[in-house]
């Protein structure tokens, strides 16, 4: 793993750092939907045979991309905070969103499909520059190069 971060480091690009950012602005906007559409989490509920799963799923897809975008967006933990996510993206990808059809209207799976690859990716890469996790890594005379 020490190599992998070590490779990361010297291999990152400050535009990747933005587009965490923006994956993890991107999460979170989704968390604020999936909690806010009650309907949604009830139609999810009516169709389970085991609701109560169904609410613990819920609750925990809506804190999962909350708290887990703003980790993401500002660099926190953010190798724990992509596992939290990937097996949401994995259901959503492989289970919730094909049940729609793989054609080209179907935005959903295709926004989870770039998401999945996205947290993959930031899996890999890690926090980068701009993010909390240097700031606590790195001495205070390091925090800007």
């Amino acid at each position: 793993m020490h190599r992998v971060e070590r490779w990361a480091d010297t291999h990152h690009p400050i535009w990747i750092d933005f587009l965490r950012i923006g994956l993890g602005i991107f999460l979170m906007v989704k968390g604020i939907i999936f909690l806010g559409d009650s309907e949604a989490i009830f139609a999810m509920l009516r169709k389970s045979e085991f609701p109560w799963v169904s609410i613990g799923l819920a609750h925990y897809v809506g804190f999962a991309h909350l708290v887990g975008g703003l980790f993401i967006a500002i660099g926190l933990i953010t190798r724990v905070a992509i596992l939290f996510q990937l097996p949401i993206l994995l259901g959503a990808v492989f289970f919730i969103n094909p049940e729609r059809g793989f054609y080209s209207e179907n935005t959903e799976l295709w926004s989870s499909i770039i998401v999945l690859i996205l947290l993959i990716v930031f899996l890999i890469y890690g926090s980068g520059k701009f993010s909390v996790d240097r700031l606590i890594r790195k001495p205070k005379k390091d925090w800007l190069y």
